[in-house]
């Protein structure tokens, strides 16, 4: 079974246009299909093709496994200049798991492999890019903005629920018209599945009904009726001429949602996109002073240390020390 292959139940994905070195081929025990199925499963499908590409990267450049932590090392070095930190981090990831899935020992767990690392972390490091917060006032102002056309209904309710339930684009995307349970408060959205949870064991998030001028239920019950949709996705593709189409909104389209409608409103776009809603939600929370464990229940963040950007940025202008003294 070739790690560069569909073949392979760990890595599969889209095969790379590079072709293979010869003498590089790698081959691992031959699993049966309902085997190699479940063991496909356990990677989520952007993992798996992640990792596929990222094996052919190193492939084309001359690497081969079993890799030496030497050669992983200057991999990295020959990279340094021109990735980000993250992406090398990446690829080391994937790396790992080529090694794990053929048998071979991990090399990149070698002190050289860390040291090089590091090394390039304090040369060349920066801070991530973070997606600029859609915060609530912004919002607000990019929802007057539009008018009554369908794809500004969609939108509405798109970027509303996307607000108020701290979502994931993808996980915004995911809902279906089964996942909205009515309740007397306000609706119940039931997610599924999502980034943090592979294992599809789910989650129930709240939306009460607003007190401002624009609720998230009331925009998405005037998307629905509109659309005349009834089952299946809650947000689709809306054409030019008005037609709503039966597929699902992807994830992308929601970036491009979000940056075409603060354009819109004369809102500069730079640093926004589809996680922007998330961060906009968690940053305008803090800024309330709700706590942050009633942030993590909305978001589904799994701790803390994964929300306190969002709540340091929040707060920087709560008690600020300077704003007592000057």
């Amino acid at each position: 079974m070739d790690l560069l292959t569909r073949d392979n139940p760990l890595l599969s994905g889209p095969k790379t246009t590079t072709p293979e070195p010869a003498g590089r081929a790698i081959n691992c025990i031959t699993l049966s299909e309902p085997v190699a199925e479940f063991v496909r499963e356990s990677i989520a499908p952007n993992s798996r093709r992640a990792y596929a590409s990222d094996l052919a990267r190193f492939v084309a450049w001359g690497g081969s496994l079993p890799a030496t932590d030497k050669l992983i090392a200057a991999y990295l070095a020959a990279h340094a200049e021109t990735h980000a930190t993250s992406t090398l981090t990446r690829w080391l990831t994937s790396l790992a798991k080529a090694h794990r899935a053929a048998a071979f020992a991990d090399p990149t767990k070698n002190e050289l492999v860390r040291s090089v690392l590091r090394g390039i972390r304090r040369t060349h490091g920066a801070a991530p890019l973070q997606a600029k917060p859609l915060l609530r006032d912004d919002l607000i102002a990019t929802l007057d903005a539009m008018d009554g056309s369908l794809r500004s209904l969609r939108d509405r309710a798109l970027l509303l629920i996307g607000f108020a339930g701290g979502f994931r684009r993808s996980e915004l995307v995911g809902l279906d018209v089964g996942d909205v349970e009515a309740v007397r408060q306000g609706v119940v959205l039931h997610l599924r599945r999502s980034k943090t949870d592979q294992f599809a064991q789910g989650r129930k998030i709240g939306i009460p009904h607003a007190r401002g001028r624009h609720c998230p239920l009331v925009a998405l019950e005037v998307w629905l009726s509109a659309a005349q949709i009834s089952a299946g996705p809650l947000f689709r593709p809306v054409s030019r001429h008005g037609h709503v189409r039966g597929k699902r909104l992807s994830g992308d389209a929601v970036s491009i949602v979000v940056r075409e409608r603060l354009a819109a409103a004369g809102i500069e776009t730079d640093g926004f996109s589809g996680h922007s809603l998330r961060a906009g939600f968690a940053t305008s929370a803090a800024q309330a002073g709700v706590s942050s464990w009633k942030i993590r229940q909305q978001t589904g963040h799994a701790s803390d240390a994964m929300l306190a950007r969002y709540v340091r940025d929040g707060e920087l202008f709560i008690d600020n020390a300077a704003g007592v003294l000057l």
